[in-house]
């Protein structure tokens, strides 16, 4: 063979070759597109000849145990570009615009975006407007009937029922629990178009139904829950506090008969411009912040040293005005020693070293099996998102001075929800019952698809140490410091509480407390339990018997009577109010003592004023307010200026207030000078402008 047909040859296998290579490439083209991009491209093609659109499934509506609507869905109208029908994209940015309250650049971005059969331009539009809308027939604008949450009380059990995203999605509380149950499965409407996206005449629709989401009825009732919001409202700005908290519960069953935190907001107005001032009201402090709970724990403290054996009701004690445990001096909560008490005197002057010698006397692993079986240490289990487990001391590191401090509520940290459901267990037979709030979900065709029932988790005490239990707490409010939570006609059983604060760091907050108050009725077979928790108020007495207890009593009175529960028809016996004006504390005790009066001090020397007039009448065991200082009201119209250097604000104001004197306050943190040099004479109602700056920070 010729060298020119060898070439050609060579050329022809090379020609055959890359025609080969090229076959090949094709086939394998096709298979990857005919097989593993099928389903894209089909997706693709469907787009391009089919129109999609949402079936809003309603989220189903939050309702109290009587069927009253707490939280709702309304249609509203989304406003939808179909850019490829729209023939003036200009005329449409510009009517637009202003109607929705968007820029015209964004909008018309939008309509001429062909690129796409549908946008979504702004969802949940006022009907108005988009009536507005409807009139101007502007071609490529559409409508779709979508869903708005919609609160009808606004600002009400905030905390509790939470709220949604623009998108129908819970984010915080019973919104955000229940989000599965409520929120339902979208529907959608396929429909054939053209390559314009127009419908297609005979096409065919495909409609997949919205199922919409589970009504939620909960144990809480709007009435009561009206009296406790009410009520906590008028706490917390009489009190000039920080917050304001409270539970209403049905001791019997665990039921939540209302819930709520103060301050709070408008559910219809979420402020969600800022993101940690949203955080903070919507947090729900009844079940996610530990507090130390000072004297209300002593209801548990008595419960278990009675149930174990420890004490019983013919148990004395003797208060010094403190107890010394392990060489530490632990100071009662009174000035003036109580003496010689018995187990129900120790209640009702609420005697911090009798319930440190009740702790003592049961021992470490005694008194935390009934912690532990309190519920302590551990969630209740309310279906409610974020509870916290409160905090205890590992049992192998209590020493003896820890379980003293705990005997009376210190050195221990429980959540509100938990305290009261301790307490429930105190006084309802000694069964300890999970809390719940929802009673039962139903869907749209009003069948019940969950119903909750009450749950003992375990029993805790036995029946008679319950029975006694009621018995001494009624005397709590009869003779006690729990005085201004009785109701004439009713018998009210409670504790009062009055807990210290810390910082970060675990050092107390001067000035700082937390006051409540735990109030049940009828004593004798309790159908209500409440607890109301006031934080840092801003009063000089801020004792739980002052601050909260009346606000319980407001809230359980209303809610007897809203609940028919029959008075005994019995009245409170009336005392005068003796005078004890320019008397010592303890010959002021003495006087208030016998006339069948209580009463909180405030500060030391002699008493100059009273919260209640003399010979006013009151209810007798009412706790009266002493306003005390080294100077008598018969000693003249002028009084020493005391030494503020390193005092905070409040204990500042304290101590002029107990002085008759006025503060103009600058600046923040302590006193670091002011106007009137101490040990100065002043006329009573002087005002002394005091420098507040904040403590350089040696933390390194």
């Amino acid at each position: 063979m010729s060298i020119s047909g060898l070439k050609n040859k060579k050329r022809l296998v090379f020609l055959l070759y890359t025609l080969a290579f090229f076959f090949l490439c094709l086939v394998l083209r096709i298979g990857y597109l005919a097989f593993i991009k099928s389903d894209w491209l089909m997706e693709k093609a469907e787009s391009q000849w089919t129109q999609d659109s949402l079936i809003a499934a309603e989220r189903g509506s939050i309702l109290d145990r009587n069927g009253n609507v707490l939280a709702t869905s309304a249609n509203a109208d989304t406003i939808v570009l179909h850019p490829t029908q729209i023939k003036d994209a200009q005329e449409v940015a510009e009517k637009l615009s202003g109607l929705l309250d968007l820029t015209y650049d964004y909008v018309l971005e939008r309509a001429q975006n062909t690129s796409k059969q549908e946008v979504w331009l702004k969802r949940q539009v006022d009907r108005d407007v988009a009536n507005e809308i409807r009139e101007l027939d502007l071609a490529g604008v559409d409508f779709v009937v979508d869903v708005k949450r919609y609160y009808p009380n606004n600002d009400f059990m905030t905390q509790v029922l939470g709220f949604t995203s623009i998108d129908g999605e819970g984010q915080e509380g019973i919104e955000l629990k229940y989000n599965k149950y409520l929120k339902g499965q979208d529907g959608r409407i396929v429909t054939e178009t053209d390559a314009k996206g127009n419908e297609l005449l005979f096409g065919k629709e495909v409609v997949v139904e919205a199922e919409d989401g589970y009504d939620l009825y909960l144990t809480v009732d709007e009435v009561i829950q009206s009296y406790l919001e009410q009520a906590l409202e008028e706490a917390l700005e009489t009190n000039d506090a920080k917050s304001a908290q409270g539970i209403v519960m049905d001791p019997d069953t665990g039921e939540i008969l209302a819930m709520a935190v103060t301050p709070d907001y408008d559910l219809n107005d979420v402020p969600r411009d800022d993101l940690s001032v949203l955080q903070e009201l919507s947090r729900n402090k009844l079940i996610t912040d530990m507090y130390e709970p000072g004297s209300t724990f002593k209801i548990v403290t008595t419960a278990a040293a009675l149930d174990s054996g420890a004490i019983d009701t013919n148990t004395t004690f003797y208060c010094p005005g403190y107890k010394m445990v392990d060489g530490v001096k632990i100071k009662c909560w009174r000035t003036v020693p109580h003496g010689s008490e018995t187990l129900e005197e120790a209640l009702q002057n609420s005697c911090n070293p009798c319930f440190m010698e009740m702790a003592l006397r049961m021992g470490t692993d005694t008194f935390y099996d009934y912690l532990d079986a309190f519920g302590f240490n551990k969630t209740t289990g309310i279906d409610l998102s974020g509870e916290s487990s409160g905090k205890v001391m590992a049992e192998k590191y209590v020493q003896n001075v820890d379980l003293a401090r705990m005997g009376f509520g210190q050195a221990i940290a429980v959540t509100p929800l938990q305290l009261i459901t301790a307490a429930s267990a105190a006084i309802n037979g000694g069964n300890l019952y999970q809390p719940y709030i929802v009673e039962k979900m139903v869907n749209t065709q009003g069948d019940t698809v969950v119903q909750n029932s009450p749950t003992i988790v375990r029993r805790v005490i036995s029946e008679e140490t319950s029975a006694t239990m009621r018995d001494l707490l009624e005397k709590v409010v009869t003779d006690g410091s729990g005085a201004n939570a009785a109701i004439d006609g009713y018998r009210i059983g409670g504790k009062t509480g009055t807990a210290q604060k810390y910082d970060e760091d675990g050092q107390i907050l001067q000035g700082k407390h937390v006051a409540s108050f735990i109030g049940f009725a009828p004593a004798d077979d309790p159908e209500v339990i409440i607890l109301i928790i006031v934080d840092e108020p801003n009063v000089a007495v801020d004792f739980g018997s002052v601050v909260a207890a009346p606000y319980v009593k407001m809230v359980l009175e209303n809610t007897l009577k809203y609940l028919q529960i029959p008075s005994t028809g019995g009245t409170i016996e009336q005392v005068e109010v003796p005078d004890v004006r320019n008397m010592t504390l303890t010959d002021a005790d003495s006087k208030l003592e016998n006339a069948g009066l209580n009463y909180v001090a405030d500060g030391t020397g002699t008493v100059v004023k009273m919260s209640v007039a003399p010979n006013t009448s009151v209810n007798k065991g009412t706790a009266i307010q002493l306003y005390m200082s080294d100077k008598s009201e018969s000693e003249g119209d002028y009084v020493t200026v005391p030494d503020l250097i390193g005092k905070s604000i409040v204990d500042a104001k304290l101590i002029l207030n107990n002085l008759d004197l006025e503060m103009e306050a600058q600046g923040s943190g302590v006193a670091v000078s002011q106007s009137i040099k101490s040990g100065e004479e002043v006329l009573v109602g002087s005002t002394i402008k005091v420098y507040f700056e904040q403590p350089d920070d040696d933390s390194g």
